[in-house]
Formats: structure tokens, sequence, C-alpha cells
């Protein structure tokens, strides 16, 4: 067929003018396209760890690899990290969150999660660049990465209890129709996967430019025993608001548009005793 001939030969164009920059170059959004949303419930030949205690992190943060005691060679288990993984972004998107905080948390190791393959790709070849254009030896960047991943089916299959300090949820899908509310990324049941991976005293972040979803998650954390509201005065004073409000994709489309964004944060709770 002349069309699929036509679209196969602008794909191989594509990949040609893309394969030309060199790495150090920012990628550039219009070689990563694709649809803003996708199923959280359809099958995506995802790959995931069986425990936490089986992910590979020495690849997304080589500069981390703890020293070798000479063992490693011996076993099948992966090279852990000087430290862990503490900061997660749920649904990055383009990277922006990601690239605005490494620099204001360098100390701490940061992931992104996204289901999209297009942009997960466009995220890591951005971080890889600006590693790149950092030079050797330099720090920078170094804490920030992103992996494909489903985080409503698949986020205790990468965090141990207890493990992150904070939660990014940044203009997540409003799915607007009561029958895709079950999609929304924020619920009862996920917000109970939340807690488990959040130490006591971690903070969920949450914004969006959608009234009626900013009122569902906030309904729903403050159903949820294991967290409490953040005051907003502290919400204020986080340098962590201040870059999620500006520094995002949405965000800055938001304010463009002269849009209005809603922001709660919930603090994790102490365990009660048993």
């Amino acid at each position: 067929m002349p069309g699929a001939t036509q679209k196969k030969a602008n794909r191989e164009r594509f990949h040609a003018a893309r394969d030309k920059h060199d790495a150090a170059q920012l990628p550039r959004k219009r070689f990563y396209r694709q649809r803003a949303h996708a199923n959280p419930f359809s099958d995506h030949a995802l790959e995931y760890p069986v425990s936490p205690a089986d992910m590979d992190w020495a690849k997304y943060y080589p500069a981390y690899v703890a020293e070798s005691t000479g063992d490693e060679a011996n076993t099948t288990q992966q090279r852990p990290l000087k430290q862990d993984v503490e900061i997660v972004d749920i649904g990055c998107g383009y990277g922006g969150l990601l690239v605005a905080l490494s620099p204001i948390l360098p100390n701490k190791l940061m992931l992104g999660l996204e289901i999209r393959t297009q942009v997960t790709a466009f995220v890591q070849e951005r971080i890889y660049a600006l590693r790149k254009q950092a030079g050797d030896g330099s720090s920078a960047y170094q804490n920030a990465a992103c992996i494909r991943a489903n985080s409503m089916k698949f986020l205790p299959n990468f965090f141990k209890k207890d493990q992150l300090s904070k939660i990014f949820i940044c203009f997540p899908d409003p799915h607007f129709k009561a029958r895709k509310h079950k999609a929304r990324i924020v619920s009862t049941t996920l917000n109970s996967e939340y807690a488990f991976a959040l130490r006591p005293g971690g903070i969920v972040y949450t914004i969006t430019d959608v009234e009626a979803l900013h009122e569902w998650m906030v309904e729903h954390f403050d159903a949820h025993p294991s967290f409490e509201r953040v005051s907003e005065e502290e919400v204020e004073a986080d340098p962590c608001v201040a870059v999620m409000r500006a520094e995002t994709e949405e965000g800055k489309k938001v304010a463009r548009n002269k849009g209005l964004k809603f922001v709660a944060l919930y603090r994790r709770r102490e365990d009660p005793p048993w």
C-alpha cells in the first residue's frame, strides 16, 4: 500500500535525523511523539522485578554503585547502590520535575515512573544528555533516572516498606467519566500502597488544574488513616512545591493558559503501636 510505504519512509527519515545528533544534545520531543494517555489496565509488556531486592538499579545510577567486595562475581545478586532511591515522580511525563529537582536535591536519588514507551525514552535520553553535557567527573544529574512502569500495578515490586521520602503526583489524568474513576492514580487502594512505600514523615505532593480531581484526591487522602494534610504555611515554604508548580510541562502549559493550579500535600503518619 502506498500509504504504508510512505509512513515507513517517514519513520526512517525521522530516525535518521534523530540519530544524526550528538548524544550530548538534548532530545527533541518531535522525535518522541505519543498519545497523551495510556490505559493502566492494559497489558503493556512491562518488565518489573519480582521484589525490590531483585531490581538492578546500577544501570540507572552508575555513579552511586557501591564499591565491589569481590564476591559479586560468584553470585547472582544485583550490584548494590550506596543509597536507596527515595524520591519518586509518578507519571513523570517528559521529565521536567526530575530535571529541576536534581540540582536542588543533589544528595537524593530520584526516579520518574512513566508508562508510555516513547515518553520514557525521551526522559532517559534527556538525562543521559544532561550528564554528558556536565562532563566526566561531574555528579550533575547522576541522581536522576526514569524507567517505564505501571505504578498502579507494580509499585511494591520496586520499593520496599518505608523506602521513600517523597512521592510526586503531578497533573495526573483526570479520567472525567464516572466509569473511568477507577483508573485515577489516587484511590483508597493505591493510597495504601503509597503509605507502604513512604516512610513516616514522608510527603505525597499532588497538583492538578482540574478542581474536581483536586477535591477527589483531597477526599481520598483525608479519609486514609496513614495521612494527614500539610498546613498551607508549610506548603508555601516547601521549595519542592515551587518547582512542582513551575517546572513540569503541564504546569507550564497551565501557566500559559492562565489557568489555576490546585496543590495539596499529605504527610505520612507514624504507624500506631500494635
